[in-house]
């Protein structure tokens, strides 16, 4: 029988067991969930032989029970000089491990100077006192340690609750509510992995909710709860997904072909394999080609979260401030797992990294921050960049490695005009409209994919308006002349992004022999 692997939490409490061992007095440990977090340091204060007491604001110090003592007070600096009295006025005082809850209002500015010194000579009090070693340890939804304590305190972040520790939570409601049959057949994991990159209060939260309005745990409840709270950090954008998935994306053909093979990567028997799980790949090419549109796709494709990173959101004019915004996207990313994280159109927000902006040096900052990330992650998550200019972007971005591929969206040709249009005509409820989608696509040679959805909605509006009658090939043809496509208009542009991308990047349309973006296309068929 193999052994439990341990929880990420208890992994980290294991730690401050062994930090608390070598009498490390100050231990600073960042958390927004006090009640978790406690069960996991009482567990380590036992095993280490030291007794837990607790201070807030409002009990003062209590033991584990919840007992007041009369040791110091409502003020920290008191409690603490209490604590220091108590052990030199006696021999060999219990080894006692002081849990802090309200203390870092009380160290800002020159009124916490008091309280910054008497956790100074606390940390010094007890150098290599092992019989009464003492050690306080603050719990704080920030990481920030005043600079005079840098030197004293070990900074712990606090896990978010993986994949176990949700199971966990779940495995208690099933056996309190006897949920049993309710939750079988493949529930269960959907119930986990519905909550997996919530807090556990969160979580906890999601389940009983669910199970007061459906007396069950629904995991499409539990997920929309999980939208509501990503959407409260304000620095992630979950997107619904698209009901077609990669049948609403037209064309592309490459592409799709290449993501529905790394979608077995995630199966059961592909982790058995030892098949590795891809990193991610960057869409890049001419505007309104499809690359944001497959993103949305490909979630729906893959059964999986869709969430949206916007870097320019994320910049800030506190210092600091832009760097720990990215920490937090990064954290929730690897605590939610697989899921599709999408950057769009990363160049522009990054371009202060490249061009010399006068922004302090976030954009660069936040560009090393993202490749830093990219590199050592170990989460399941999948990166889908996208980006429309190609010399803008960074040649960080485009070395080996950094993605298992890079692709090249150009303009459609007249096979994947057809496409595009036919799922044009789904998307706005005529699908089964008889018209000749090969005249259309012929009129609208040199079109994006954006500009030929587009003339949908301007044939219905005539058709509408010409007694309410069904949408014709003619109508089509008539919206289309109306038309003065991107590639007229930015004509020079895109042929610089054509030469910028020859060689570089593989194409995401089969080339073809009709058409007057095939040639283009077959000069960058790089295999």
């Amino acid at each position: 029988m193999t052994d439990r692997v341990k929880t990420r939490s208890e992994t980290v409490a294991a730690d401050i067991v062994a930090l608390l061992r070598a009498r490390n007095q100050l231990l600073w440990i960042v958390t927004k969930e006090e009640a978790r977090v406690e069960r996991y340091l009482f567990e380590a204060a036992a095993a280490a032989n030291f007794v837990p007491y607790f201070w807030d604001i409002a009990a003062a110090v209590t033991d584990i029970n919840g007992k007041a003592l009369r040791i110091g007070g409502q003020d920290p600096a008191e409690t603490l000089k209490a604590v220091l009295d108590r052990h030199q006025a006696t021999e060999r005082a219990e080894r006692g491990v002081w849990i802090m809850r309200d203390l870092p209002v009380w160290l800002a500015g020159q009124p916490g100077a008091p309280v910054t010194r008497q956790l100074r000579n606390f940390a010094r009090a007890f150098p290599a006192s092992r019989e009464s070693a003492q050690a306080v340890i603050v719990l704080s939804p920030s990481g920030e340690v005043p600079a005079e304590l840098a030197g004293h305190a070990t900074v712990i972040e606090w896990p978010m609750p993986d994949r176990e520790e949700i199971a966990s939570i779940i495995d208690v409601l099933i056996e309190q509510y006897d949920l049993k049959d309710l939750l079988k057949n493949g529930n269960r994991e959907k119930a986990i992995d519905a909550a997996v990159g919530l807090s556990g209060e969160e979580a906890q939260a999601c389940y009983s909710r669910s199970l007061v309005q459906t007396r069950t745990i629904d995991p499409a409840m539990v997920a929309k709860e999980k939208k509501r709270v990503i959407a409260r950090e304000r620095v992630l954008e979950w997107y619904d997904p698209i009901p077609e998935g990669l049948d609403a994306v037209g064309g592309l053909d490459n592409l799709k072909i290449w993501l529905k093979s790394r979608a077995a990567a995630y199966t059961v028997e592909a982790r058995a394999y030892g098949l590795p799980r891809p990193k991610g790949t960057m869409l890049v090419g001419i505007s309104g080609c499809g690359k944001s549109l497959t993103a949305k796709a490909i979630a729906t494709a893959w059964q999986c979260p869709l969430l949206r990173v916007d870097l320019g959101a994320l910049k800030s004019k506190f210092v600091g401030e832009s760097e720990q915004n990215l920490r937090k996207v990064f954290k929730v990313i690897e605590a939610i797992g697989f899921c599709v994280v999408w950057f769009d159109e990363v160049e522009k927000a990054l371009q202060g990294a490249t061009s010399g902006s006068a922004d302090g040096g976030v954009s660069s900052d936040a560009m090393g921050a993202v490749l830093t990330w990219m590199q050592e992650r170990t989460s399941d998550a999948f990166v889908m960049m996208t980006a429309n200019d190609v010399s803008a972007l960074p040649p960080e971005f485009l070395r080996k490695g950094r993605f298992d591929e890079l692709w090249w969206i150009d303009l459609p040709t007249a096979t994947e005009r057809v496409a595009v249009l036919n799922a044009a005509l789904r998307a706005n409820g005529r699908g089964k409209v008889a018209v000749d989608a090969a005249k259309v696509a012929t009129a609208c040679d040199g079109f994006t994919g954006s500009e030929i959805a587009a003339i949908v909605p301007d044939a219905l509006f005539a058709a509408f308006s010409d007694n309410k009658r069904e949408i014709t090939t003619d109508d089509l043809v008539e919206a289309a002349k109306t038309v003065v496509p991107l590639s007229k208009t930015a004509d020079k542009k895109i042929a610089a992004m054509r030469e910028a991308a020859k060689g570089r990047f593989r194409p995401a349309t089969k080339a073809e022999d009709t058409g007057k973006t095939g040639p283009a296309l077959r000069v960058l068929d790089i295999g």
